[in-house]
């Protein structure tokens, strides 16, 4: 059974910084794409980034870009989200997700889900 379990979220007063985790399990990610989306309330899921597990090409978001890192350690089966400089309107709860595929998992249509971690950021 494939997990994929979100860690690392909390509060945070803006300009601060929170690392998240993702643990996966269950299956060899090492053809997957994993990454993470966000939802704040009363908003749409938003891509934030992604990371092949094989190559680590990384690909982010241009709202994150520059504060936000993605990394990964293939020997934890661990993705990590690095989240700097955050913002009021980086609130959101933060969900991993992984995919064969990472064009399906950039559009939100990602095979693997996390039950997400609460990110909020005070002003």
């Amino acid at each position: 059974q494939v997990q994929l379990v979100e860690s690392g979220g909390g509060l945070v007063q803006a300009g601060g910084s929170l690392r998240l985790s993702c643990a996966a399990s269950g299956r060899t990610f090492s053809s997957y794409a994993t990454g993470w989306f966000r939802q704040a309330p009363g908003k749409e899921r938003e891509f934030v980034a992604a990371i092949r597990w094989s190559s680590g090409s990384t690909y982010v978001a241009d709202s994150v870009k520059g504060r936000f890192t993605i990394s990964r350690d293939n020997a934890k089966n661990t993705v990590y989200l690095q989240m700097n400089s955050l913002k009021p309107d980086d609130t959101a709860v933060y969900y991993c997700a992984a995919d064969p595929s990472l064009s399906r998992l950039q559009i939100g249509s990602a095979r693997y889900w996390g039950q997400g971690t609460q990110v909020t950021v005070s002003s």
